[in-house]
């Protein structure tokens, strides 16, 4: 079982396959370039006796895959340094090590309020018309290293950190966009692009994120780089999983999906995190479509289950024209206390995360309040939070598809929101970090008015 077959036709061109079953002396054949043209009669085949490798090296970073691992945009022969099984490399869950430092991804819903650390696997719930391509091609853009201020200083050099981007199911258009984007933002130079369309065969969509995230651990544990790697989307790896499942006429689970669903995505997102002995790291965004807007569909809910959290784009938010789209209130991500805080990023980011939840949560009952009685039945704190629930939505939430946030600019820019409310009413922040930074924003605030008086 999953043994590579190699096949030779009768004009001499070889194709590749895997072994998806064997029944007695018949075994069940998934040819990757399709079975379009093959003579069943004068095909030779060759059994390998081994499994699927890829070749990897350092090459491979701004260069563009097909989901079989071939080059496909003109560029030189890659040369093999090494060659790994697409399945991975046991890790000893003892020699694990627990997730730290962030990892910048340039979006102020996601740094300041879901933190992602290195090593993380946390996953994108989106749905049908949703922008999360644009999401995950901004984060290729922006994302980056925040330096730890013990550590040297190369751990937050830019060579240091790379991305692999794997696309999975994806119609021309998608895919054109994807490298567009990355080849004209410069954005290409440190990203690894693995591209399977729509049209592709479908047990070459099953291999994609292995051979993604093969060379990532290449990166990650040999030449010691911190990686991100994006998958996009699981939605159509499940749905692939699903056919090669009936196709073997295995016994169906919920809603069609193979029973063994969770223990194969398991193969895939447990692959993120970091390992002792190694400098480098694998964080994991998975990108997933919910059918029909349902988070109780089976690939959201086993995903949930195996992920540190989920970053939630809402349909509610994108309908209002705000982009990117993020709902922070459904959204978490689990190890973010591990990522921020004095040493990583500031001292005041926890706080101030959990005051803008709280505020938020606030002025959101406050505006259903204002639907059903009017804004003239409202007291002075309610009309202070829909004043926060606007500019938060408007001003923080929202930002340009190519407009950069470092953390230390969002916490500043969380900071001049949250100074709507009076510093009594700001209960989630301590006192020694409100006399620090709420006076600080204040004077920036004032400044940055003379500013624009001047300008004006």
């Amino acid at each position: 079982y999953a043994e590579i077959v190699n096949l030779t036709l009768p004009d001499g061109s070889r194709r590749a396959g895997q072994v998806l079953e064997v029944q007695g002396k018949r075994a069940v054949v998934q040819v990757f370039e399709g079975t379009s043209g093959v003579d069943a009669k004068a095909t030779h085949v060759e059994f390998t006796g081994d499994t699927l490798k890829i070749p990897v090296s350092e090459d491979m970073l701004g260069r563009i895959f097909n989901g079989s691992g071939k080059a496909i945009d003109k560029g030189p022969k890659v040369f093999a340094e090494d060659f790994l099984d697409i399945n991975g490399s046991p890790i000893n869950p003892f020699s694990r090590i627990y997730p730290e430092e962030m990892i910048q991804t340039g979006i102020s819903a996601i740094d300041t309020m879901n933190s992602i650390a290195r090593g993380q696997k946390i996953p994108i719930f989106s749905a049908a018309g949703l922008p999360h391509n644009e999401i995950a091609a901004q984060i290729c853009r922006q994302a980056g290293l925040v330096k730890k201020v013990d550590k040297g200083v190369f751990d937050d050099h830019e060579d240091n950190f790379s991305i692999v981007f794997a696309a999975m199911g994806v119609n021309m258009e998608t895919a054109r966009f994807f490298k567009q984007d990355f080849e004209e933002n410069g954005s290409i130079e440190r990203v690894t692009l693995f591209l399977n369309l729509a049209n592709d065969p479908t047990i070459e969509r099953i291999v994609t994120p292995r051979l993604a995230l093969t060379t990532a651990e290449y990166y990650a544990y040999q030449l010691e780089k911190h990686v991100l790697v994006i998958l996009t989307d699981m939605s159509s790896y499940a749905d692939a999983l699903r056919e090669v499942s009936a196709a073997r006429e295995e016994v169906p689970g919920r809603r069609g999906y193979p029973g063994y669903m969770y223990t194969d995505l398991s193969t895939i997102y447990e692959r993120a995190g970091r390992v002792e002995g190694r400098n480098g790291s694998i964080t994991q965004i998975p990108i997933l479509t919910m059918p029909n807007d349902d988070i109780t569909h089976p690939i959201p809910d086993l995903t949930g289950y195996i992920t540190e959290g989920q970053i939630f784009v809402d349909r509610q938010l994108h309908n209002r024209q705000i982009y990117p789209p993020i709902n922070v209130l459904p959204s978490l991500s689990r190890l973010m206390k591990s990522a921020i805080g004095e040493g990583m990023t500031r001292k005041d980011h926890g706080d101030v995360s959990n005051q803008l939840y709280a505020k938020y949560a606030i002025g959101r009952d406050a505006a259903a309040m204002k639907a059903v009685v009017g804004e003239e039945a409202l007291n002075q704190e309610d009309k202070l939070s829909l004043e926060f629930l606007e500019k938060f939505e408007k001003t923080y939430i929202a930002q340009g598809a190519y407009e950069s946030r470092t953390i230390y600019e969002s916490l500043d820019y969380a900071w001049s929101i949250l100074r709507i409310f009076p510093k009594e009413m700001l209960n989630r922040i301590p006192q020694k970090v409100l006399q620090e930074f709420y006076q600080r924003a204040k004077a920036s605030h004032k400044s940055k008015a003379v500013v624009d008086t001047v300008e004006a």
